[in-house]
């Protein structure tokens, strides 16, 4: 692998500390004004991995590595980098904790879908998915820096500032667990709809009568369409008693852009006392359905578990999210796997949603729901080497590891990205809002890695890394590189010659997801290779023909000598047993260490030889 996760983390930790430290005072923002999202990405390109990876723990001083000391200098000592996080973490939280609670605004990253009015400030106010999201997985791993570095604290100062963090993070936790119900969405419709008809043309790749296909489809939905009457909570069931009683209705399920309009309150979090009034219209968008599971994956996680992070209130939301999150990604891998082997939805590109747009950028969202449902229930051999041309496929169309020819329009998957309007955010007076996704490249280079992750087959396994490879390439050759943010992203002008302004600004929205493919990498690293058949029949054959000559040897050697020859063949021995004892897990190792034995036999073989001829 050519990325170096280690020293590419290390070497975005001190490009972030340097932007965002101003002597003793945080800079938050980059390119656009501060959000309560942009703010939680700045933090959690530090507090992210520094919480998920053994390699880069800091909530242990006496065990903090010297390379992240030198990088994270800037903050003071062993002692003073996991306290000064500490008071950022609170100064963020309390920054965006109004009156009535916790907020969730999406700030300045919304846009207006008309060109040349700005969002009013009451827009700029609205709760937004990514906000729940982003929340969640930065209140988890704020949690778990206080839970590392309780254990070694003795100032009672810092002990009280600990205990403040932990129980504002638990309030910012449980709000953002609330707003996640609440906008998760059943999308209901028949199939002579708008909606219906898209749906079914998006899966119909045989031709057949739409009718036929319904039907079909209908079957393949039903113990999903069943297990919607258990979702509760912050969710109108009205809808899903129709699809229940109308068998003949089709549906798509997810999380819309942030609290649906139809959103009950949820009775289960007593502690969130004012739970807003939705504006969502009620359909999923994929963009913010991806961002939801990730952030709820977290929420299962083994750190999670393993430090018991979550209070009872919040394990019976994680509970209610859990359901969501699992029918989500089974309907979305059966809906993108639908019909006969021969051909997928999924590989008809561009991806067309029920809104009848199209675009690769959709195709490669539906792919990391593939791969999040693959993950859960389990991955067909078949179908990872069909992933992985599909991605191979969306790197080359979306310009990442192919040149981009003049004025190529696939260069705006990248700047100014993907454009989504938010149904429900606008007035009679007021355009909708809009959203802008252009987390094309890290989106694409995360899946890879996932889906190299998932394969056991270690040559679809090599070609995926070598795919990663040429997607960081590029990735790499975006990162600012001509002013004080130099080394963090995202400046696609570097690889677009189209474009002819550079960014010189940072954008946290990119740079964290590429924070995200690092330790995505790391995880892929850690993981134990995929056993080859090959190498494991080589491997045994090998110890094999080891194990017989080391015995003949024995039957050779002098039971009495204690010379250096003796002592070579104890060494032979421990070592032999060893690449037995590994051969399982790490084959070419074993093998590695067989040679050196059988090396050695060759030149004792050699010696007594010479020696019994008279010549040694």
């Amino acid at each position: 692998m050519r990325i170096q996760p280690r020293e590419e983390l290390l070497n975005l930790w001190r490009s972030v500390v340097k932007v965002s430290l101003d002597g003793d005072k945080w800079q938050w923002g980059g390119r656009y004004d501060r959000n309560s999202i942009s703010d939680a990405e700045q933090l959690l390109c530090i507090i992210y991995p520094a919480t998920v990876l053994p390699y880069f723990r800091i909530d242990q001083p006496d065990d903090t590595a010297d390379d992240i000391l030198e990088v994270l200098r800037p903050f003071g000592d062993e002692l003073d980098i996991p306290q000064r996080l500490i008071e950022l973490l609170i100064e963020h939280i309390e920054y965006y904790t109004e009156n009535d609670g916790p907020s969730f605004t999406g700030g300045s990253y919304f846009k207006s879908s008309k060109e040349g009015v700005e969002p009013t400030p009451e827009q700029m106010q609205v709760d937004v998915v990514d906000s729940f999201s982003m929340a969640v997985s930065l209140m988890l791993s704020t949690l778990s820096l206080v839970r590392g570095f309780g254990t070694t604290v003795m100032n009672p100062e810092v002990e009280r500032r600990l205990r403040h963090l932990e129980r504002i993070a638990n309030v910012r936790l449980t709000a953002a667990m609330v707003g996640l119900l609440r906008s998760f969405v059943i999308n209901v419709f028949t199939p002579d709809s708008t909606e219906g008809r898209a749906l079914l043309g998006t899966v119909n790749r045989a031709g057949r009568s739409n009718r036929q296909v319904a039907e079909e489809l209908r079957s393949s939905l039903q113990e999903i369409r069943a297990s919607l009457g258990d979702v509760t909570f912050g969710f109108r069931q009205q809808r899903a008693t129709e699809l229940i009683e109308n068998r003949n209705r089709l549906f798509e399920i997810g999380w819309t852009w942030g609290i649906a309009e139809d959103a009950p309150e949820v009775e289960i979090a007593p502690s969130v006392t004012n739970q807003r009034s939705g504006i969502a219209e009620s359909a999923p968008f994929l963009y913010f359905t991806v961002n939801a599971l990730d952030g709820i994956a977290d929420l299962f996680s083994g750190r999670t578990t393993v430090l018991g992070l979550l209070n009872e209130e919040q394990q019976r939301l994680a509970s209610a999210l859990k359901l969501r999150w699992e029918l989500t990604q089974r309907y979305w891998g059966t809906i993108a796997t639908f019909g006969d082997a021969r051909r997928w939805p999924l590989e008809d590109l561009p991806w067309r949603t029920t809104d009848d747009r199209e675009s690769d950028h959709f195709s490669l969202l539906i792919v990391s729901l593939v791969l999040q449902d693959q993950e859960v229930r389990g991955t067909s051999t078949m179908e990872l080497p069909r992933l992985a041309d599909i991605l191979t496929k969306l790197g080359e169309r979306g310009r990442v590891t192919s040149r981009a020819t003049r004025d190529d329009a696939a260069v705006r998957y990248h700047t100014p990205g993907t454009e989504i309007q938010l149904g429900g955010s606008g007035t009679a007076e007021e355009p909708d809002l809009l959203w802008r996704l252009n987390d094309f490249s890290p989106l694409l280079l995360k899946n890879v890695l996932r889906l190299a992750r998932l394969s056991r087959d270690p040559e679809l396994r090599q070609d995926l890394v070598q795919t990663a490879d040429e997607i960081w390439e590029h990735v790499f050759r975006r990162r600012i590189e001509h002013s004080i943010h130099a080394g963090l992203w995202d400046d696609a002008a570097n690889v677009f010659e189209g474009l002819k302004k550079h960014n010189d600004r940072p954008s946290w929205y990119y740079t964290e997801r590429i924070v995200e493919c690092i330790v995505m990498a790391i995880s892929l690293i850690r993981d134990p290779l995929p056993r080859s058949g090959s190498i494991h029949s080589y491997a045994r054959g090998i110890l094999s023909e080891t194990d017989n000559l080391f015995d003949l040897e024995l039957l050779e050697a002098n039971v009495v000598d204690r010379g250096a020859l003796r002592a070579q063949l104890e060494e032979a021995r421990l070592n032999l047993n060893h690449a037995h004892e590994i051969a399982s897990l790490r084959p070419a190792t074993a093998i590695g260490i067989a040679m050196e034995i059988l090396r050695m036999l060759e030149r004792v073989g050699v010696a007594r030889q010479n020696a019994a001829e008279g010549t040694g």
